[in-house]
């Protein structure tokens, strides 16, 4: 089981479950191959659904994934019971037993929260301009600010090359982004996605912050990466409560 997913390594009760899936598993093939959740990439429909039976069954999933239509947004919305599809949101939470909060990523940032003194849990989608326009606040807001976060497999520092227009919108936002930034090629820049996550989650009041060790775009094998392959799947990103 463990070549399908990667667990948080958080410290949590063994009643919260959180995870990020790999690529490896399913039955999607080219580009897509094999574990491929995502309805909007191009993949086959067919297979996409048996990819999500899948998932289901084989991680004990309690019901179906409560799935988004992300937008690169701030908005975070409550997931309902039964799964979810036609919401479009960059991350959902919930303190409903059995409900599945998840988000797909190929190279953006998933962010898993939970803040066990208010029973919420969350999963946000943080790509940079998530980031920027604030997605974490938003989340951290939704499950009252504190807690822990798990910060999924995502692009790393030495591949995710930015404009210099992006880090001066990251810097007129706050100059806590600056260490998040190392000169690239030409006039680009090398940016660190986990630090600049790290940085928002501190300053909500985050009591802890684990993961953000892995480089998706790096990581063939494993990742799926829009950066490196354009046509390709979507890893999922779930956190549940029993």
């Amino acid at each position: 089981m463990s070549q399908l997913f990667i667990e948080a390594d958080w410290g949590l009760p063994t009643s919260i479950h959180a995870l990020t899936t790999l690529r490896g598993g399913g039955i999607s093939s080219g580009p897509y191959a094999s574990m491929n959740p995502a309805r909007h990439v191009g993949d086959d429909a067919v297979s996409v659904s048996g990819n999500r039976r899948l998932l289901r069954e084989s991680l004990g999933l309690p019901t179906g994934p409560f799935w988004l239509q992300q937008e690169h947004g701030a908005r975070v919305i409550r997931a309902e019971p039964g799964g979810g599809g036609a919401n479009v949101a960059d991350g959902s939470f919930s303190a409903v037993k059995g409900v599945v909060c998840a988000v797909m990523t190929a190279d953006c940032l998933p962010v898993l929260l939970c803040n066990p003194d208010s029973g919420m849990i969350a999963a946000v989608h943080a790509g940079w301009r998530g980031l920027l326009v604030g997605v974490i606040e938003s989340a951290m807001q939704s499950i009252g600010n504190g807690g822990m976060a798990w910060m999924g497999p995502a692009i790393g520092p030495d591949a995710f090359e930015v404009s210099t227009e992006v880090r001066d919108r990251f810097l007129k936002k706050s100059t806590m982004f600056e260490s998040a930034f190392r000169p690239g090629k030409g006039q680009n820049w090398l940016f660190d996605i986990y630090a600049a996550a790290r940085s928002v989650l501190s300053e909500c009041g985050a009591d802890q912050v684990f993961g953000g060790h892995c480089c998706t775009y790096s990581d063939s094998a494993r990742f799926f990466s829009y950066r490196r392959d354009g046509v390709c799947g979507r890893m999922a990103s779930l956190i549940w409560r029993d």
